[in-house]
């Protein structure tokens, strides 16, 4: 594992964040700023943040673990234990030398430990307070333990959108909510951070997985809301627009046609399967009525052309006409062999020793403020006695402080970590 002594870049560099949350959601958050150049430290729990197991939960045998080291990186670790007063004050301490508080923890736990966001926001004006919860802040369930499957998928609805009629509902893949609620964690960490300099205060921010979801299917949830209407999940075989429709070429590879406006698109289509007599007037699918009328039989017809011919003939059919919207449907191989995948900035290099990892780059790039991972994750408690040394000379500090820091100090210098539990 490598340290962090590299000086940060990126637009964040000069911001500390202290980051105290589990699994994925807040980590990730956590894990993108770091990327953008915080000085990111995370105060984990006795046995570690929990998706430090997620190798082994996984069945991996391998001595690193991909996801963990995604939502990590270039962090320092601390660990606290937040249940007795000395590990209360040791982190008071250090979040009062931060810009930034991030956690997950849910509201009754922080004001059982002295961290909830009236205490530290009455403590230092300037802090930026940033919670993700599950479900809100307000409400019978707002201090329910949550998992993105439960308050993303499932509650706010996505789950029951993408399941077909009579079949059952699809299963997310691995801390997709969380990582999409993480992306509005940062984004309103920094829109804080903007407020801040224009007032001179801090504030409390909140975003919810439950709320997330929401917005991640505003598209249909806005017109039941505007119009009292449901969007049908689209049928491959019955798609109303055969030109917005997935299907397969002859060596079994799966392409999407994205011919959403019917005019521009349409004609594309029926050139580039030789077929332009579609296009003339009267016949069935020369009208996007017509398509929808006779779209299973359209799609069948479609299906048996593009049988014919593996995907690379066909990308080279539809990229003689600019006009021809489609994509590949890829599988994780297919992405990382994709040209245009690394052309777009979708792997980074990241610093291990006197060596790199390669891995999934967070998706910014800031061009004039260039910024990216400093190093791996760091180690459970890696960095407890840098960090607790650094506080040690912070002047002005009360003398209770101090004290109890000191003590945390001289804990950490003993064999085991300091212990946090909430």
């Amino acid at each position: 594992m490598t340290d962090t002594s590299e000086v940060p870049t990126g637009p964040l560099a000069g911001i500390r964040v202290v980051e105290m949350g589990v699994w994925v959601a807040g980590p990730a958050a956590g894990g993108l700023l770091a990327d953008w150049g915080a000085d990111v430290i995370k105060i984990e729990p006795p046995t570690g943040d929990p998706a430090r197991a997620f190798g082994r939960l996984l069945g991996g045998d391998m001595d690193n673990n991909p996801p963990f080291e995604l939502d990590n990186r270039s962090k320092r670790s601390v660990v606290l234990d937040v249940t007795t007063e000395e590990g209360r004050a040791a982190a008071r301490e250090l979040i009062a030398t931060a810009d930034v508080f991030l956690t997950t923890i849910r509201p009754a736990a922080l004001e059982r430990v002295g961290l909830a966001p009236d205490t530290l926001l009455g403590d230092d004006e300037r802090l930026v307070y940033a919670l993700i919860t599950g479900f809100g802040l307000e409400g019978p369930d707002a201090d329910k333990a949550a998992y993105d499957i439960a308050a993303y998928w499932a509650r706010a609805g996505i789950a029951d959108l993408l399941t077909a009629p009579g079949e059952d509902p699809p299963f997310q893949r691995g801390g997709m909510g969380d990582h999409t609620v993480a992306m509005t964690g940062a984004a309103m960490v920094c829109a804080a951070l903007v407020g801040r300099q224009a007032t001179g205060r801090g504030q409390l921010v909140t975003t919810s997985l439950l709320r997330q979801g929401a917005y991640t299917v505003g598209f249909d949830l806005n017109v039941y809301l505007m119009w009292g209407r449901e969007i049908a999940l689209g049928r491959r075989q019955t798609m109303g627009n055969p030109a917005m429709n997935n299907y397969v070429a002859g060596d079994g590879k799966r392409f999407w046609i994205v011919g959403l406006d019917g005019a521009r698109h349409w004609p594309s289509l029926a050139r580039a399967v030789e077929h332009p007599e579609w296009l003339e007037e009267g016949h069935d699918y020369s009208t996007p009525l017509g398509r929808f009328q006779h779209a299973a039989e359209l799609i069948a017809r479609l299906d048996e052309i593009f049988a014919t011919r593996p995907l690379a003939e066909w990308a080279e059919v539809f990229a003689a006409d600019p006009a021809f919207s489609w994509s590949p449907v890829n599988s994780r191989e297919d992405l990382m062999a994709d040209p245009q995948f690394h052309a777009a900035g979708g792997l980074v290099q990241v610093p291990d020793g006197g060596s790199s990892t390669t891995m999934l780059a967070t998706p910014v790039d800031f061009h004039g403020t260039p910024a990216g991972p400093r190093a791996t994750a760091p180690g459970l408690g890696q960095h407890t006695d840098e960090v607790l040394a650094e506080l040690a000379v912070v002047p002005a500090v009360p003398r209770q402080s101090r004290e109890a820091i000191e003590a945390a100090v001289a804990a950490a210098e003993r064999p085991g970590p300091l212990r946090l539990a909430v």
